[in-house]
């Protein structure tokens, strides 16, 4: 298979399984990620995606949101005829399993005559029923690490996992996911450029950092203390280059003493000032090289760091990767420096 679009086949067909009690987002993340990919390509004049949603029945399914969506009867897609299977979790997976055999008992077959399945959230354990991750490693929700590996010892079960390939088969971790996900699985259809351009539309990453244990600190640190010190995160962030931000400068931005300050804004944030600023800076150092044709050692200054070593010392301690590889991987092209 190529990553050159103007060597892609016919439109692919992609097919969405729906359930009772299925997740929403589940199944709409992906999907609107192929949509927004068959929309680009057809802006080329290449072939995208037919984009389909079945139950076993078909007709009207309800989502564990309460909100309804129509699908189509599975028997009325010929053997073979389906390029990728799409198989979204549900919050109440460990009962809801139980109740479609049927439904994997298909899963079992059609996977072996499509190109590759991926399952999206707890949708694993839908794969993992129908035997298609026995000696494979997989993801899946990180609350439903242990439960999957306990059901089905024979998987290896990755906790931190973003989302696993495992030959034909991709499993994904939890909900939103789905969407880094399908991103991927357009990546390997569509090429580099193609996968961006949706990444950018949904404003999302195309490969975001770290696992699924990791998220932004900088929502952390604002979601953390925010009504104390909700403020004075936004100031730092405006101010990351302008002064030394020392226990003194930032307990001034609130009226506090140096010494309550850091008692305090420990108690509430779980952090020192020290690593609440470094947490700030090298989030800011993130989002420019993703975004900013700046050079490194520019980014470095602007941030706080001061020099690009100690740039690299903190992400390499945080991210387990250099700037400069990190900005390979995730920056937009177009606007990547050295």
């Amino acid at each position: 298979m190529t990553n050159n679009p103007e060597f892609l086949p016919a439109s692919r067909l992609i097919l969405f399984l729906a359930y009772e009690e299925v997740g929403l987002l589940d199944l709409t993340g992906p999907q609107t990620v192929f949509w927004a990919a068959d929309k680009r390509m057809r802006e080329r004049s290449l072939a995208g995606y037919e984009r389909r949603t079945a139950s076993l029945q078909g007709g009207m399914v309800q989502t564990a949101e309460g909100m309804a969506v129509e699908t189509e009867a599975l028997s009325s897609f010929a053997p073979g005829s389906i390029d990728t299977i799409i198989v979204p979790g549900s919050p109440h997976m460990p009962r809801v399993q139980t109740l479609l055999k049927d439904l994997t008992d298909w899963l079992n077959v059609a996977s072996s005559l499509s190109r590759r399945t991926a399952s999206v959230c707890s949708g694993t354990f839908l794969l993992a029923q129908a035997g298609l991750l026995n000696g494979k490693r997989a993801a899946t929700h990180w609350a439903m690490c242990d439960l999957l590996g306990e059901r089905f010892p024979d998987i290896r079960v990755d906790s931190d996992a973003i989302f696993v390939k495992e030959q034909s088969v991709w499993t994904s971790a939890g909900v939103s996911a789905g969407i880094d996900l399908a991103l991927a699985l357009v990546e390997a259809d569509c090429g580099h450029n193609v996968a961006m351009q949706v990444a950018r539309e949904l404003v999302v990453f195309l490969k975001r950092p770290g696992g699924q244990a990791q998220f932004s600190e900088l929502l952390e640190s604002q979601e953390e203390g925010v009504d104390t010190f909700g403020r004075l995160h936004l100031w730092i962030m405006d101010n990351l280059a302008l002064e030394p931000l020392t226990v003194e400068v930032l307990a001034e931005q609130v009226n506090m003493s140096p010494r309550n300050f850091a008692r305090v804004y420990k108690q509430k944030t779980g952090r020192t000032p020290a690593k609440g600023v470094e947490v700030l800076r090298l989030e800011a150092a993130r989002r420019m090289l993703e975004s900013s044709p700046r050079k490194v050692d520019q980014i470095a200054r602007l941030c706080g760091f001061g020099n690009e070593e100690r740039l690299r010392t903190v992400f390499q301690r945080t991210l387990g990767v250099a700037p400069r590889d990190y900005r390979k991987r995730f920056a937009v092209r177009a606007n990547a420096a050295v």
